[in-house]
């Protein structure tokens, strides 16, 4: 797997609440406890991570390029923004860029990178499933290599909810996900459901650091967009990855 060509993750998801007090909360903490893990094995290889990471996919870019540059006061958003490689793309085509992770250290590299290459970005820590946006706030949306790393279909799909919420209309979002049909799995190409894995990262001091993943046939992925309401504008499976543009009526 290779930057820049479907090496299937950039960012972590996650949820900053805690839970209340009594039973309920004792189940909510033990719903989020999942997403935290996957929060903090993005904070434990963020720096390694992030150099791996250096330019942004070529799909992000098609779908940029096709876009044109909004109007004053245009919002373009990135969930799982990761080191901020394609926040910074996104900043090409907006004008205000809200560049969203679970994880503080990826967020903190995607703020060094802005500096370093001169755009401008609000930072947020937060949840794909929960983002503190306003409904029809955005005007272009980033969903890359992310909404695989959520642990569960009901988040997943509350994710893809989310996105429809906040797009405005006339937005328009690309929405990736690893595929079945990726080099790295032994999945039928026909394949109609995916399956949890986890894919080891190795640090430079050799240590390994499993990360979750929902591996997603193009049928399932399809499916979950739909089940989110989304409205399906083109899908397609490149460089191992199910990817989708969706939108809201203009």
């Amino acid at each position: 797997m290779t930057d820049g060509s479907g090496d299937g993750d950039d960012a972590a998801t996650g949820d900053d609440a805690t839970a209340g007090d009594g039973a309920a909360g004792g189940e909510a903490l033990d719903a989020h406890r999942p997403r935290r893990r996957v929060r903090a094995v993005y904070d434990e290889i963020a720096s390694h991570f992030s150099k791996t990471r250096a330019y942004p996919w070529p799909e992000v870019d098609s779908f940029l390029d096709e876009r044109s540059p909004h109007d004053s006061g245009s919002v373009g958003l990135d969930v799982g923004c990761g080191n901020g490689r394609h926040a910074g793309r996104l900043a090409d085509v907006v004008e205000r860029v809200v560049a969203l992770d679970a994880s503080r250290d990826l967020l903190a590299e995607a703020r060094d990178r802005s500096s370093t290459d001169g755009w401008s970005a609000a930072f947020v820590q937060g949840d794909a499933a929960r983002l503190p946006l306003a409904a029809g706030s955005v005007d272009l949306a980033l969903y890359v290599a992310t909404l695989h790393h959520l642990p569960d279909r009901e988040t997943r799909v509350r994710s893809l909810e989310e996105l429809s919420r906040v797009l405005a209309p006339g937005g328009r979002g690309l929405v990736s996900a690893w595929s079945t049909a990726h080099d790295s799995f032994d999945a039928p190409a026909d394949a109609e459901t995916g399956f949890d894995t986890t894919v080891d990262w190795t640090l430079p001091g050799g240590e390994t650091v499993p990360r979750f993943y929902h591996i997603y046939a193009q049928a399932e992925f399809e499916a979950d967009l739909t089940a989110a309401g989304v409205r399906i504008e083109e899908s397609f499976v490149s460089s191992g990855n199910c990817y989708a543009v969706v939108g809201n009526p203009d």
